[in-house]
């Protein structure tokens, strides 16, 4: 005699509910909620707070770039900036010299330059580890902005070039910059959901299992080489788009910008946030454009001579990321992580005892 087990009707109205979103979608209502945050941000700040939103904006897609290369893979590049040069540049060129292609379109092609740019590291580098890749990218960020020099006709030489874009449509009464910070976070938050799926996705599995083990990642059916440059490629993408937001912002591109200063300092922003994290990202990128400020606030403060003002910002920076990875070896993100954990344990400790 058979036994029939009916599903009572709450249990299976509860599954239907435990139903959950697809990624994807949920990655971009995040988005939307996160330019909602930063529109809102704006409105209640003055230009140089937005001009600094701004600023957090794109140094937050170019560390999560690096994030996923380094963090990921665990291929360390110290040639990040190159990457943000190429786009920037490409945006200048086309911004002179094809004035009626869109932004949008300008900054595809940005994000397109770098990743071929990175492609092609990725290529000749996925034989290369530990300190021959980073000694190979490193060339790569010395190499590329001395191009300028060579060809001051066609890249401006050490002053770069400076271009004008208007990409606020007619009639709409916000700021020029405000709209630009607009722009650029809009722009971060796109990349951005299309890494986060990478990184949830099969790919990002393929990156970690790289990262962890080559050998057994081989042995599992993974294609080693192949992975090392799909995650430049990814992340070279993010870099020219960086390059790309920050030369539409500031109406200008000059090699000063992309010294191997730069790319020193994204790769400690990965750290300092969280290595591995897309979240420490944006602490990274807060690191980067606050720490900065206040070195230079404090040196104005102090009277300091030129020459220790501009170094002082790189010396604030390194005494801070060397505390907080002593104090939180997983940086920021990871301590977060850490007293949000604690605190919740003590809290169902709590509610256990009553």
């Amino acid at each position: 005699m058979s036994v029939r087990t009916e599903v009572p009707e709450t249990r299976v109205e509860t599954t239907r509910k435990r139903r959950t979103l697809p990624p994807l979608l949920v990655h971009t209502l995040a988005a939307l909620g996160a330019l909602a945050v930063v529109v809102l941000l704006t409105l209640v700040t003055d230009e140089f707070t937005n001009l600094r939103i701004a600023t957090i904006g794109y140094y937050l897609v170019a560390v999560a770039g690096l994030t996923l290369l380094t963090g990921l893979t665990g291929q360390v590049s110290l040639g990040h900036g190159a990457f943000m040069f190429i786009g920037a540049y490409t945006v200048a060129l086309l911004v002179r010299r094809v004035p009626s292609f869109p932004l949008w379109a300008d900054l595809l092609l940005a994000s397109a330059a770098g990743g071929l740019a990175g492609l092609l590291a990725g290529a000749a580098a996925a034989r290369l580890r530990g300190p021959y890749l980073a000694g190979a990218t490193l060339a790569l960020a010395v190499g590329l902005p001395a191009l300028t020099r060579k060809f001051p006709d066609f890249l401006g030489g050490s002053n770069g070039l400076s271009f004008t874009v208007h990409s606020r449509p007619a009639g709409i009464g916000v700021p020029e910059l405000r709209w630009q910070t607009w722009i650029v976070w809009l722009s971060v938050l796109l990349a951005l959901v299309l890494v986060v799926n990478i990184v949830r996705g099969r790919l990002g599995r393929d990156f970690r299992a790289v990262r962890d083990d080559e050998v057994a990642a081989a042995l599992s059916g993974i294609p080693v080489g192949r992975t090392k440059i799909l995650a430049f490629l990814v992340s070279a993408v993010c870099g020219g788009l960086a390059g790309g937001l920050q030369a539409f912002l500031l109406g200008t591109a000059a090699p000063g910008s992309f010294t191997p200063a730069l790319s020193l300092s994204l790769l400690a922003a990965v750290v300092l946030g969280g290595l591995g994290s897309l979240w420490g990202a944006l602490w990274g990128a807060v690191a980067l454009v606050y720490f900065q400020a206040w070195s230079e606030d404090l040196a104005d403060v102090l009277h300091l001579n030129t020459d220790v003002a501009n170094n002082l910002p790189l010396a604030v920076y390194g005494v801070i990321l060397i505390v907080v990875v002593l104090a939180f070896p997983r940086g920021i993100q990871g301590g977060v992580h850490r007293l949000l954990s604690r605190r919740s344990a003590n809290l169902k400790e709590n509610h256990e005892k009553h």
